[in-house]
């Protein structure tokens, strides 16, 4: 007994592991540089090197606490955050859909029925498949009809109701048992059962149905979601990362476009003095009245590039209360005050092009999209073959309450059946090649991946090294124009020169001071574009184990 219990165990077992068909997957492999090109080029000022530690928290290299803040806010609050943990949630509940087809299915059934037949419906010979039983209930039909009472006793004929549960067929007190209503359009009853014959029913059971995964179809399914999982994962990191460069950015900018107007404001300031000095010379008949007026309309014009900076001040204040999750207006008054930029780290740690395509979650979501289309193809490929399916009944019949739960109710029913398709003008192979291209879609678009992250790495740190190098000539250029400015100032006072030498001298020290800040704003940009490139911080975000 034990012997055939074992047997029967490994049979089972064999047959709910079966096979897989369709193809295993195996990541994609692709050939890239030992190292980035720039970084050799970029030695002498850009400051980066190829260690593989990379900044998980990048902004904090910045050393501005007020940063640090806004990023940790906005890693909390995020609605688009939110939206990506949401996604994921959906993907594991899918995952959950998907997986449940594994595994048979129960329902438990119960009901009451209170039936009568038509006493006008005739029963014709044959309508129960036997001649003897065919005059039987036609006999009874008749005498029913023709007396108007019913029947007694224990009533038993081979008519089948097309119970799907296997209920019982006898007839206590002239009713006929069963689980459904006798009769319909294809039954000589009609639809209240035998004719003139008041019936009451009482039900309780199960039924189950299992479509055993022989062929692994169904394991495919759950492989494709087990990978769109992860892949909800990576794109939850991927929305995590360009949150984190996007808070830095419009961070940056705000802080560029205070440093500008504090330029400008600082040059009105210079500009008013020089105009005072050229009203007063004109005064004393030093300077004409053209001088005057040249001096007031480039006070006058400083003074316009005022509002501009500051609707872009409120601009990136708006769009950081944005992205933070909260009113736009949120962190005007937080914000206004003017500070610096924030200065670049001495030392950038970019890792090599091996580390990026294993670190970035864009690349790894492209890795997972293609494990599961890869999957799909074994799931279109199992409905070639034959399924195999189990149904099965168990429950109780009675005509009275009372003997519901007796055991002389009980009815059951084992049906084990098989589906294999012969014809489908070809469904199923044409349903096979669109997986196959769809899975060459996904790993071109992984390719397209990497090679775009790659290039992405290189042209930031194409920008950052050269724009420090122009910073450099920048920054010399405002330290003459500095000095050229003051010593037309001196000259002019002097009467060495006229007054359209200050002048110049005065457009170019603001046009230089103001490059000069839009050169470190780029040059942070720069840093905040490398770094997303690098596709570090997400490791920061919420949990997703």
């Amino acid at each position: 007994m034990m012997s055939q219990f074992k047997f029967h165990c490994a049979v089972i077992l064999v047959i709910l592991a079966g096979c897989e068909v369709g193809p295993d997957f195996k990541p994609p492999k692709m050939t890239v540089a030992p190292s980035f090109g720039d970084i050799a080029a970029a030695q002498p000022v850009g400051s980066v090197n190829s260690s593989r530690v990379i900044a998980i928290h990048w902004w904090r290299s910045f050393n501005d606490p007020e940063l640090d803040s806004l990023i940790n806010r906005a890693v909390k609050n995020n609605l688009d955050l939110r939206n990506a943990q949401l996604r994921l949630r959906q993907a594991r509940a899918q995952r959950g859909v998907v997986g449940s087809e594994l595994w048979p299915e129960i329902n438990a059934d119960g009901g009451y029925q209170h039936a009568r037949g038509s006493k006008n419906v005739v029963i014709p010979l044959g309508a129960f498949g036997g001649s003897s039983g065919s005059s039987s209930a036609a006999s009874s039909a008749t005498a029913s009809n023709s007396k108007s009472t019913s029947a007694s006793g224990i009533i038993a004929t081979p008519f089948q109701s097309g119970d799907s549960t296997g209920g019982g067929e006898t007839t206590t007190g002239g009713a006929a048992a069963s689980s459904a209503p006798l009769g319909g359009p294809q039954s000589p009853l009609g639809n209240g059962g035998f004719p003139g014959v008041t019936t009451d029913l009482y039900q309780a059971g199960f039924d189950a149905s299992w479509e055993i995964d022989i062929f692994g179809g169904q394991r495919r399914a759950i492989e494709a979601a087990d990978a769109d999982t992860l892949a909800a994962i990576e794109d939850q990191r991927d929305v995590m990362v360009s949150l984190l460069a996007e808070v830095a950015r419009d961070y940056i900018e705000l802080r560029t476009a205070q440093v500008q107007s504090q330029i400008a404001e600082q040059n009105l300031h210079d500009e008013q003095d020089t105009l005072d000095l050229t009203r007063s010379r004109y005064r004393a008949g030093f300077a004409t009245d053209l001088d005057v007026a040249r001096q007031a309309a480039e006070v006058a014009s400083t003074a316009a590039t005022l509002p501009a900076y500051e609707a872009e001040v409120r601009e990136m204040i708006h769009a950081l209360g944005v992205l933070l999750g909260q009113d736009p207006e949120s962190l005007s008054v937080e914000l206004s005050t003017f500070s610096p930029l924030p200065p670049v780290p001495p030392v950038v740690p970019v890792g090599v092009p091996a580390d990026l395509v294993r670190r970035r979650p864009d690349i790894r979501r492209a890795e997972q999209q293609l494990a599961a289309a890869s999957a799909r193809i074994g799931v279109a490929t199992a409905d070639f073959y034959p399924k195999f399916s189990i149904t099965g009944s168990f429950g109780l019949d009675s005509s009275q309450i009372k003997e519901l739960f007796d055991w002389n109710s009980h009815y059951f029913a084992l049906s084990p059946g098989i589906t294999w398709p012969i014809f489908d003008a070809g469904r199923i192979h044409n349903n096979v090649e669109v997986q196959k291209a769809l899975a060459r879609e996904a790993m071109t678009t992984y390719q397209l991946a990497v090679l775009g992250a790659i290039r992405e790495v290189e042209d930031s740190l194409a920008s950052y090294r050269t724009e420090q190098l122009r910073r450099q000539s920048l920054f010399e250029a405002v330290n003459e124009s500095q000095q050229a400015v003051e010593l037309a100032r001196q000259q002019y006072e002097k009467g060495v020169i006229d007054f359209l030498e200050v002048l110049d001298t005065q457009r170019t020290l603001l046009e230089a001071q103001n490059v000069l800040a839009q050169s470190d704003s780029a040059i942070s940009l720069d840093l905040v574009t490398l770094y997303k490139a690098l596709g570090g911080g997400w490791e920061t975000g919420p949990s997703t184990q």
